[in-house]
């Protein structure tokens, strides 16, 4: 998945490690004191806030004891001296706060601010609930008050806005610690936290703002992010207007071998999305049964009867690139046709039972794109479902190293790893894509842009930014009851949206 620069937009993300090292270059090596840096933040958040909430008077913020709390002092301050009631509820020993931390309080404390016992009752009477409890360094599990003061803000009815990171999730994994504060926007400072952005990152943080609190690009050059953010599809030359003399034979031929008994909508899904990215021919080798029916109900879509690997040497012949597996099943018949599909040295896209059947026999190449969802990235790692989603981040890559190309971890934020790159989240994309047929739209997507001409990490990249974009296009008309159908009748308009690709 090598993508030159000029080809695809991204924004850097880091680990916390990486930004604490961006914090102490601002310091050290640029000279902007972290008292500076702390009090940009707290002014942040507040003119965050009061754009988002003109109208609020009364602002709760809880505070720890670190950093985290220093930035809600600064914006508690804030709040004061606008006129605003602003009431502090400080966790933890007051008498351990040091440095810049304590410098803030101090300051809450001589603009005229009391400290307040907590009760619960006052986090529902607030206008806006501030959460800068806990930062980017926890790594345990939650307990005791802190639990218990978590769980009382997500009962209460007040919006939350959460500072850097909400408290009580993983900065680097996206994973809940035991509990985390809900929140409707999160603002983060100096490098974008990996964890915002996947696994339980997006439900938790809500919409993540970004301020780099006027840190300077030098700064950013000390550190190589880990991973990268994709927020607009590198279609390439995709995105560029065909010519007038174009034909189809110039934009690929797309096998789709799969559709057991029960599951012949999941390659006819596959072959309408491909054909909707701009395909030029795709055919489908199926069960015999299940041909007509197709063809009847997709007539573009040239369906083919396919009761063993024999028959499908033929339509192997005269194709550019394959999707295995929408459907497959692992039958006798399903092990035959992937053997022979994988005994090609055509670009593949390997999905679902395909996927399941690997897992029992790996191997790796070079020339395929995996999409697994998280059950089957962990019978692919032999690992749980449970051990994937603790390190989303993790599995992509270690799926990568063991079977070679380009690999797809959906979910929310889905992933794209290969060996050579950093991995790319997915910033795209909605909770009604979580719905059968999805990921068979996701292979056609992917192998129609790939028959195309992009790369398999390109299109990869690509694919599944497109995917995430039609699905958001079909949120439109509500993210309940959305079908694979109603996002494959998006992608024409994101196509073009993305620059007309034809």
């Amino acid at each position: 998945m090598i993508i030159n620069d000029s080809m695809i937009s991204t924004i850097p993300l880091y680990t916390a490690r990486q930004v604490r090292a961006l914090d102490r270059a601002a310091i050290e090596a640029a000279g902007i004191p972290g008292y500076t840096l702390m009090a940009r933040a707290g002014e942040a958040v507040w003119d965050f806030l009061r754009r988002h909430w003109p109208d609020a008077r009364s602002i709760v913020v809880v505070c720890g004891t670190g950093n985290n709390g220093g930035d809600g002092y600064v914006l508690a301050r804030l709040a004061h001296e606008d006129g605003c009631q602003s009431r502090v509820l400080q966790l933890g020993d007051v008498g351990q706060m040091t440095g810049d931390a304590l410098r803030a309080r101090n300051d809450w404390l001589a603009a005229g601010s009391e400290q307040h016992g907590y009760d619960e009752k006052c986090l529902a009477r607030a206008d806006v609930i501030v959460d800068a409890l806990l930062g980017t360094g926890l790594e345990r599990p939650l307990e005791g008050e802190w639990r218990e003061l978590v769980e009382a803000i997500n009962r209460a009815p007040t919006p939350v806005l959460a500072i850097d990171i909400p408290s009580g999730l993983h900065a680097d994994y996206g994973t809940v610690l035991g509990a985390c504060v809900r929140a409707c926007h999160t603002v983060t400072f100096i490098g974008r936290k990996q964890g915002l952005f996947t696994g339980d990152g997006p439900e938790y943080a809500g919409t993540v703002a970004f301020n780099d609190l006027h840190v300077p690009a030098s700064v950013y050059q000390q550190v190589v992010p880990t991973s990268c953010l994709l927020t607009e599809p590198p279609l390439g030359r995709l995105a560029q207007p065909r010519i007038r003399t174009a034909h189809k034979g110039e934009h690929g031929h797309l096998l789709v071998v799969g559709g057991e008994q029960g599951m012949m909508g999941a390659v006819q899904l596959a072959g309408m999305a491909a054909l909707r990215v701009g395909t030029g021919r795709v055919s489908l080798a199926t069960r015999p049964e299940h041909a007509a029916l197709i063809s009847a109900a997709s007539p573009e879509l040239m369906s083919h009867g396919v009761a063993g690997a024999g028959q499908l040497a033929a339509l192997l012949k005269r194709a550019s690139i394959v999707i295995v597996g929408p459907g497959l099943g692992q039958s006798g018949w399903a092990r035959e046709l992937l053997a022979k599909v994988l005994d090609t040295d055509l670009p593949l896209i390997v999905d679902a039972d395909a996927l399941n059947l690997l897992a029992r026999e790996p191997l790796s190449r070079d020339n395929w794109v995996l999409t697994p969802h998280p059950a089957e990235a962990g019978r692919l790692l032999t690992i749980s479902t449970l051990d994937v989603q603790a390190d989303r981040f993790a599995a992509a890559s270690a799926l990568a190293a063991d079977y070679g190309g380009t690999v797809v971890l959906k979910g929310a934020g889905s992933l794209v790893a290969s060996a050579a790159e950093p991995v790319c989240v997915c910033a795209v994309g909605n909770p009604g894509m979580a719905t059968a047929g999805m990921g068979d739209v996701l292979s056609g997507i992917i192998a129609g842009l790939a028959a195309q001409g992009l790369g398999l990490g390109q299109a990869a990249l690509a694919g599944v930014c497109v995917h995430g974009l039609a699905g958001d296009h079909a949120a439109q008309q509500g993210e309940r009851g959305m079908t694979a159908r109603d996002v494959i009748a998006e992608l024409r308009a994101v196509m073009e949206a993305e620059g007309g690709a034809g």
